[in-house]
């Protein structure tokens, strides 16, 4: 039968290749997939990663919907390094995103252009705030991390449905669930004219070099890592665990949160019943195809906005349904998990075990004797 027996080491080269490794497999198991649905298996697979980098309004589509998962992913890795696992910071990108909304309503035709800075500010604010709850209900009341960040992305959503169904819809709006389009001084300052990506990019990839220093050459990145890999460890340096909690959330809340201003202030200037995209659960995904370094992150971040693509690009061209992009990113999440699994372990076949005759002839005849 096959058993799989723990390696005395892990492979360093394949836990940097593994990520390579799962995407391969995912071509592959995509492809079949294409076969199976009637569909040109070479043509669902030039939508999915070739259109999106073809021409430079691709690569800034690219590089608009890569600067969220970014943002999110790098707050993440901090919290997984930690042993923190905040699964929740869809729900923090949503609180950052009323918080910013709610800052940029109060721009008025005088205000200058200035006040970006505080609307991202605010959702920053909103994003440490929200994550900040679920930080003192594990603090105080040693409550699950987990199931407490996942069940606040429903609240998030509840209150930013309640918002923009009632006080904060747009009278002028012809009754559409949405916010007044936001002021041009309180939105996000584009990179290029007549492209759509903003100053986001130049923020995540000052965000990349940042945790990179935080992580690795900082006293503080040291003891968050300590206490993630070494709890005992840490404890007996003395380092604290309440702090890392803290630090952990609060920093990877007020990620989500600017990303979630950067993408209200950016390209919806306004807030919609469609804010929640999914970026803050497929950040997940970004964050571990990132090995949890920031570097690594930003490969995972743009691999991951080429899956948003190219769903909506097979969704129009193809006729197939836009959930195409959750398929692809589980593919994705579940080989890496297999690849690293095989780096960790390795599969060996043992024959069943057969007992000796000997032994086997005097287990029946103590059978025997027991029955007489």
């Amino acid at each position: 039968m096959l058993k799989l027996e723990a390696r005395p080491e892990a492979s360093r080269f394949m836990s940097i290749a593994s990520p390579l490794l799962a995407l391969a497999i995912t071509v592959v198991i995509g492809t079949l997939l294409f076969l199976a649905l009637g569909k040109d298996p070479l043509r669902g697979l030039q939508v999915f990663f070739v259109e999106p980098v073809k021409s430079a309004y691709a690569l800034s589509e690219l590089a608009m919907k890569a600067t969220p998962l970014l943002l999110i992913a790098l707050g993440l890795a901090v919290c997984f390094r930690s042993n923190v696992w905040n699964i929740g910071a869809e729900g923090q990108f949503v609180v950052g995103a009323i918080f910013a909304g709610g800052m940029a309503m109060q721009a008025t035709p005088e205000t200058g252009r200035w006040f970006v800075v505080a609307v991202l500010a605010a959702g920053v604010l909103g994003g440490m705030v929200w994550a900040g709850i679920v930080a003192l209900l594990r603090d105080r009341f040693n409550a699950s991390e987990i199931l407490v960040s996942l069940m606040m992305v429903y609240i998030a959503d509840m209150v930013l449905g309640y918002l923009v169904y009632g006080p904060w819809k747009d009278p002028a709006g012809y009754n559409f669930p949405q916010t007044i389009t936001f002021l041009k001084s309180t939105q996000v300052p584009r990179l290029v004219d007549g492209f759509r990506v903003n100053i986001g990019v130049l923020i995540a990839l000052a965000a990349v070099l940042g945790f990179w220093v935080l992580l690795f050459r900082t006293y503080a990145g040291f003891q968050l890592q300590v206490g993630g890999l070494a709890p005992a460890a840490a404890r007996y340096a003395g380092f604290s665990s309440r702090r890392a909690l803290w630090m952990a959330l609060l920093l990877s809340g007020g990620m989500a949160g600017l990303a979630g201003a950067l993408e209200v202030a950016g390209p919806l200037a306004q807030l919609t019943p469609h804010v929640p995209a999914g970026y803050g659960f497929a950040a997940i995904i970004v964050a571990f195809v990132g090995r949890l370094h920031p570097v690594g992150a930003i490969f995972a971040a743009i691999l991951m906005s080429m899956f948003y693509i190219g769903g909506e690009l097979a969704q129009s061209r193809l006729g197939l349904p836009k959930s195409l992009t959750g398929v692809f990113q589980g593919l994705l999440l579940f080989t890496l998990l297999a690849c690293d699994t095989l780096i960790h372990y390795r599969v060996r076949w043992k024959p069943a075990q057969v007992p000796a005759p000997k032994a086997a002839a005097s287990a029946a005849q103590t059978t025997q004797t027991k029955e007489a």
